[in-house]
């Protein structure tokens, strides 16, 4: 897994280049999030648990016929694999958050992901909207526990996952 650093260093070193102002800044800014960064990461793990559910649950409340007899949610499998799912976002969001590179996410979640969702029938609106969700809770969370402007750097990684499904947005139930 590569974070914003290496990254950095990477692209630089196959140019046979120095760093030039905007790599030191982009630097600059790695590190000025850093603790914005560390307090989200742990709250993610501290929390877990409790961001699914809360997300979960909002879901739930937007859209109840996911869990009614034919939504995509009824069933105790149904519903366990959604939560399972969720928590799958929660932590590679967490992966990409930490290392301030979002390449995790398309190579571990987002490539495949949609024919897989497609082929099992799942639909990807209310996966969008719960990915959405889990970012608003962490963010809530924070500013909550007292980081502030916390929420930009936070949602990024969400908002990365919502755009690469959004794009195949299937409404479903």
């Amino acid at each position: 897994m590569r974070d914003a650093i290496s990254g950095l260093i990477g692209r630089y070193d196959q140019l046979g280049r120095y760093f030039d102002r905007a790599a030191i800044d982009r630097i600059n800014v790695f590190y000025s999030e850093s603790s914005i960064r560390l307090a989200a990461v742990e709250l993610i793990n501290r929390e877990a648990a409790g961001i699914v559910r809360e997300a979960s649950q909002r879901l739930w409340l937007e859209d109840p016929e996911l869990i009614l007899p034919g939504g995509n949610a009824y069933t105790t499998r149904r519903l366990a694999a959604c939560l399972r799912d969720m928590d799958y976002f929660l932590r590679y969001a967490s992966y990409a958050l930490i290392a301030d590179d979002l390449t995790i996410l398309d190579e571990r979640v987002l490539n495949g992901l949609d024919d897989t969702y497609k082929s099992l029938g799942v639909p990807t609106g209310p996966t969008v909207r719960g990915i959405s969700l889990l970012g608003e809770v962490v963010s809530e969370m924070l500013a909550e526990a007292g980081v502030t402007d916390a929420a930009a750097v936070v949602r990024v990684p969400f908002d990365h996952l919502v755009r690469g499904l959004a794009s195949s947005n299937i409404r479903g139930r």
